[in-house]
């Protein structure tokens, strides 16, 4: 894994050519930083817009293709193990069938739970053009608003990503807490 630094020289070094791929692995940090380099005129504020958006699409991408192909890699016996039987696929297939589009636009809103979410759209087997699509409309927004921080406050990018690390931890912590609650009362109502 390249640290931040490393990136922020290798983005400057060699421009938008790096800044694709290494969006799609890094995400929001990348994109504070890209609007940094934008600020200091290292390429154009728009075109590197439209390229951590394109990548983020192509991120959500990959983890769909996981999720719609992962199960085939999982014997019978490891799917049960990990609770994904067949009416629970079923019943998220419902769920992303109903619901799939505030799933995902949640999912990618809150950056901690997007790629559970976007696995999940592919094990549901959700159409591609509409989870293409909601992911766009989550991503525009996501995408400027980190661009703006770090036109703004580029500079201070390494206090950016402990904030957003920060305020990723929060959602993941509240949804631990949640399923810990779930699955205690379930065990109660048992006895």
């Amino acid at each position: 894994m390249i640290t931040l630094d490393q990136a922020m020289q290798l983005m400057q070094s060699h421009g938008l050519w790096l800044l694709a791929p290494i969006a799609i692995i890094e995400g929001p940090i990348i994109t504070v930083i890209a609007g940094y380099l934008a600020h200091l005129g290292a390429f154009s504020l728009g075109a590197a817009y439209v390229i951590v958006v394109l990548a983020d699409l192509v991120g959500d991408a990959l983890f769909y293709l996981f999720g719609r192909n992962g199960l085939g890699w999982l014997s019978p016996r490891w799917r049960n193990r990990l609770g994904l039987t067949e009416d629970r696929l079923a019943g998220l297939a419902e769920h992303f069938d109903a619901k799939g589009g505030r799933t995902l636009i949640l999912g990618k809103l809150t950056h901690t739970l997007g790629a559970l979410a976007l696995i999940a759209a592919g094990m549901a087997h959700m159409r591609f053009v509409p989870f293409l699509w909601y992911n766009l409309v989550a991503t525009l927004p996501k995408s400027l608003f980190f661009l703006a921080l770090g036109y703004g406050l580029g500079a201070a990018y390494k206090q950016v990503d402990a904030y957003i690390f920060w305020f990723s931890l929060v959602p993941l912590v509240a949804v631990a807490l949640w399923a810990l609650r779930r699955y205690f009362k379930r065990r109660e109502a048992r006895k």
